[in-house]
């Protein structure tokens, strides 16, 4: 959420960062909306002092015997308690009205995002690791996992498209991934574990971004809740309204939680394999500090989701978003993309984000400076650590058998009881 009298202060700057986001300038238009609700609440205001003013010389005028005077006051009292209603009606129209014109206005980018249109202009900051030389031909995870437990008949049986059945050594992966990453990030970069709910409220939704914009982008249950399209939404939302210590900051939390996407904006991509569900594991990062850490806290959470693909040998590349490509709450935001040999493809398996001040102005947190009266919010990042559903079809790719068994990393070993091959069944 942006705060209009920063951009009453500096419409220039507003603008600009709209426009590098490619879109159209709006500071005049919401400063002139602005004025509008400023000026109905002053008059709501006036009206409330003349009122209560008027009413004690009533009773002065009682008080000298001027009978008329007193009724002639009591006349005005009357006639501004019949206009009141409609002062303060107007004065919540408008105030609505700009909230509403604020809220579906994306963050700015930051000054060292990159400009573009879109993915074509994201920019390769680094990449890990060398691909695996195969003496076969390399085959989609989407071939290979069915005979390994990868049920995709079944899961569309039960629950329609983009629904997948994990039967056996598969489950038992997709398990052993999850619990590995949790354990990396709480045991080595300190996030503390939390088992955070996965149905949620309009106010953790729209706090964390995610509503009124993006609405049929989740899932909505018919008494009001939400599933949590990802477990950023609870992590973040639980300081919601708070007003924390400076020595409770930083903040580092971490979840791994069922995910629910309904997927509405992806007809057509992606509807083969296991890549986009609208069921899916993640193990999200999220971290809350004050404003001049958040910088150095987003690349310790690159590096803490780095970690996972390092330790389990996936090559990837790590790429800094431009303006055109970033989401909605980011001001800056590295992807990590993972290699996948049976596509002969980088594809997407972790996003981190530096989101700034702008879901706690909407959620309203704020720390208090040590030793100050002030206060400022915080800023919040959140990110994968990684996607674990994604983290299991690189597996399946990078370290695929001609046999079509799939050898089990090193790293995940004693999460398996020993098992080191998966082999078709």
């Amino acid at each position: 959420m942006h705060d209009i009298r920063l951009i009453r202060d500096n419409p220039e700057a507003f603008d600009a960062g709209l426009a590098r986001r490619g879109l159209a300038p709006l500071a005049a238009q919401l400063i002139a909306l602005d004025e509008e609700r400023r000026a109905a609440t002053t008059s709501v205001q006036v009206a409330q002092s003349r009122r209560n003013e008027a009413s004690k010389l009533i009773g002065a005028a009682m008080a000298k015997g001027d009978k008329d005077a007193a009724e002639a006051i009591k006349a005005e009292v009357a006639a501004l308690k019949d206009q009141m209603p409609a002062l303060e009606a107007r004065a919540d129209e408008l105030a609505t009205k700009l909230s509403e014109a604020l809220e579906i206005i994306p963050n700015l980018p930051g000054a060292d995002v990159p400009d573009g249109g879109g993915e074509e202009d994201n920019r390769v900051e680094s990449e890990w690791g060398t691909p695996r030389s195969f003496d076969f031909t390399p085959r989609e995870h989407a071939d290979i996992a069915p005979a390994l437990g990868m049920d995709f008949e079944t899961g569309a049986r039960l629950s329609g498209a983009r629904f997948t059945f994990l039967r056996g050594g598969m489950a038992r992966l997709h398990r052993a991934l999850g619990q590995f990453m949790l354990d990396v990030q709480t045991g080595e970069h300190g996030y503390a574990e939390c088992n955070p709910p996965v149905l949620v409220g309009d106010d953790a939704m729209y706090g964390t971004d995610k509503l009124p914009k993006f609405a049929e982008d989740s899932f909505n249950t018919t008494n009001g809740r939400w599933l949590i399209p990802t477990s950023e939404v609870s992590l973040t939302a639980s300081v919601m309204g708070e007003l924390l210590d400076e020595a409770a900051l930083p903040m580092r939390l971490t979840a791994l939680t069922l995910c629910f996407r309904s997927e509405a904006g992806a007809a057509g991509r992606d509807t083969r394999g296991f890549i986009r569900q609208h069921q899916f594991e993640k193990c999200e990062l999220v971290s809350i500090v004050r404003p001049e850490d958040s910088e150095a806290e987003h690349q310790r959470m690159v590096r803490a989701a780095e970690t996972i693909l390092e330790r389990l040998n996936l090559p990837y590349r790590k790429l800094l978003l431009c303006t055109g490509d970033m989401g909605f709450g980011a001001r800056k935001t590295y992807d990590l993309e993972v290699w996948l040999p049976g596509q002969g493809a980088f594809r997407e398996i972790s996003s981190c984000s530096n989101t700034g001040d702008f879901q706690a102005r909407r959620m309203n947190t704020r720390y208090r400076v040590a030793g100050e009266k002030r206060t400022e919010f915080v800023h919040t990042l959140n990110g994968s650590g990684l996607a674990v559903g994604r983290t299991l079809v690189a597996v399946i790719e990078n370290y695929q058998n001609a046999d079509g068994s799939v050898t089990v990393p090193e790293a995940l070993r004693s999460y398996m009881g020993g098992l080191d091959v998966i082999a078709p069944n």
